[in-house]
């Protein structure tokens, strides 16, 4: 019999209440029950059957309606908060009666004439993300009425709504006159989004235009490579061409949230390029740079320019992103900024951070199980504690960390920064360099300029015996990443290798550098102390690796075999007789 009753239909739900509504009570229970009453006579019921409603039910101070199309729940709901705001002229502001409203298309189960089911629990939820006099739609919703209703719609973010195991995607509708209508792409899930504007050809040589945009069609189809981005295209950038625009203004038509302009002047054989990358909600400047070369080598210049651009402007991406997440109050917070705050603390390089970014990927990965790049820092984080613990980890950690890599590689075998850190994982933590190569020179496949897949492949070439190589690796992660928070650990790489190639002054050299940017550096300090005792220095590689025990108390000889998984006895040997003399125990 229950069978029979109960039906399945898409259908657009909207979930309203008033704001309130105790606190209304409390101040006048009478006046407030009648001017409701009076509220649902003649707006609520009429305003509904004009836009093809049903009211399903009335819920004490809320309503549930069912719509056939999105479109009519809409317009409706913008018809009912003008009716309601116009009813509240004249009343004092503690006795207004205003509303919330929610609206999400989906499936809905119909039993009689109630309907039940996750199309409903989310228009509930979504309800109560509005502010007072205002409506909040899902992603469904909003793809459906774009360009079709008279109102501006604002990217709210994705949302962790309360027993809905998904996060979801929530716009924000804003009432207005067809002049407003404003409805800006939605941004795709978990990603920052830029736009790259055309050059401004400052030369006065119209023939330089050309220059100035195959720039700029490099640094677009560079940037389009990382899939973290969500990358404008050419033909909507360069619509704004030679016009004075606002860069906020150009935010809000793109939907996107960061900006890179630049210029070109050509002097003589000479030419100048300058880029800047602006955010798009605030108009601050996030990062500039300027680039001069000859004009014979005009597109080895121009590939230049792409490179070290799109480096920069990933590495300054990524820091503003981390940078938005972390001022997010916790209980907001879904898979991205989760996964953005496991980021930030992954870059303090500590064994305390480490733990701090596995929670935090972790917590990504349970709010979406097919989050590949969670999944890879995950495995990393393993990788990051095997660094700074100077290589003390159980085989429990190393089956963890290769179980993520391997997961994170089927759910993102296209993803560079994938590639990148389970190559860092099953290259370092699992000892298999040469598999880790092989993930390595895929990450550099599918983005050439991306820093971090230079800088993890450094690794992975150092301990292959590979030391030139290694350096020159770590040398084009600098170049393409001048700002990166990682800086001293590059530095520290250099050293390694040229320690290992038996050149131990370099190494030296090295170390304190990298020591300059942080002085609690145990890496550089072991490659200080090593450089020092391989220089006959015994001393000072003992008050160095002195310096080191006070970060790493459990430094041993026998970890390190663990600690640096050379493919060549004779490349570890040349530690430990080093760290012996410095002083390192058995």
């Amino acid at each position: 019999m229950t069978e029979s009753r109960t039906q399945r239909r898409l259908a657009a739900i909207l979930a309203a209440d008033v704001v309130g509504f105790s606190r209304l009570m409390e101040v006048d229970e009478a006046g407030t029950l009648n001017a409701l009453k009076s509220r649902r006579a003649d707006i609520l019921v009429p305003t509904v059957a004009r836009h093809h409603g049903r009211v399903v039910k009335l819920m004490g101070d809320g309503v549930l309606v069912e719509f056939a199309s999105a479109f009519d729940a809409v317009q409706c709901a913008v018809a009912l908060q003008e009716g309601f705001g116009a009813a509240n002229e004249g009343v004092a502001e503690a006795r207004r009666i205003a509303l919330r409203i929610g609206i999400n298309l989906g499936d809905v189960i119909v039993e009689g004439s109630d309907i039940y089911g996750d199309g409903v629990n989310i228009a509930a939820r979504l309800e109560g993300l509005a502010e007072p006099g205002g409506i909040c739609v899902s992603a469904k919703v909003f793809a459906e009425v774009q360009g079709k209703v008279g109102a501006t719609f604002l990217d709210a973010g994705e949302k962790v709504l309360k027993n809905i195991a998904q996060p979801l995607r929530v716009y924000k509708l804003a009432p207005g006159g067809p002049e407003q209508v404003s409805t800006p792409a939605p941004l795709p899930l978990g990603k920052p989004s830029i736009a790259v504007l055309a050059f401004q050809n400052m030369s006065g040589d119209v023939a330089q235009d050309y220059f100035a945009d195959g720039v700029v069609e490099d640094i677009i189809t560079a940037l389009s490579r990382r899939r973290q981005l969500f990358v404008i295209a050419r033909n909507s950038s360069f619509a704004y061409k030679g016009r004075a625009v606002d860069i906020k203004q150009i935010g809000r038509e793109l939907g996107i949230r960061y900006v890179l302009e630049g210029s070109l002047r050509r002097a003589g054989d000479r030419l100048r390029i300058t880029a800047q990358l602006i955010d798009a909600a605030t108009g601050a400047h996030l990062w500039a740079e300027r680039y001069d070369g000859a004009l014979a080598d005009v597109f080895d210049l121009q590939d230049r320019i792409a490179a070290s651009v799109t480096g920069a402007i990933l590495t300054t991406v990524d820091l503003a992103e981390i940078a938005l997440a972390q001022r997010r109050p916790p209980g907001s917070l879904d898979a991205y900024d989760h996964y953005l705050r496991g980021c930030a603390w992954h870059n303090q390089w500590t064994e305390e951070a480490s733990v701090e970014a596995l929670w935090h990927f972790r917590r990504a990965i349970e709010l979406d199980p097919d989050y590949a790049a969670a999944h890879a820092f995950a495995a990393q984080c393993y990788a990051l504690r095997k660094v700074v613990s100077f290589g003390a980890l159980n085989p429990q950690d190393v089956a963890e960390a290769e179980r993520l890599a391997l997961k994170a590689i089927d759910l993102g075998p296209t993803e560079d920064v994938v590639m990148t850190m389970a190559s860092s994982a099953i290259g370092y933590v699992v000892r298999d360099v040469r598999r880790g190569l092989l993930l390595g020179e895929r990450a550099l496949e599918l983005n050439p300029n991306s820093a971090h897949a230079w800088f993890i492949q450094s690794w992975n070439r150092l301990y292959a015996g590979e030391f030139d190589a290694a350096i020159e690796h770590c040398q084009r992660a600098m170049r393409l990443s001048p700002q990166d928070p990682l800086l001293f650990q590059m530095d520290v790489g250099i050293a390694h290798a040229h320690f290992s190639a038996s050149r131990p002054a370099e190494a030296l050299v090295w170390s304190e550098r990298a020591l300059s940017k942080r002085a609690s550096n145990p890496d550089a300090l072991i490659v200080m102390a090593a450089s020092l005792a391989s220089l006959g220095r015994e001393p000072e590689a003992q008050a160095a690796f002195a310096r080191y025990l006070l970060l790493d108390p459990h430094g041993r000889l026998e970890h390190l075999r663990e600690a640096f998984p050379f493919l060549r006895a004779e490349h570890l040997d040349l530690w430990k007789v080093a760290l012996r003399t410095a002083g390192m125990p058995e």
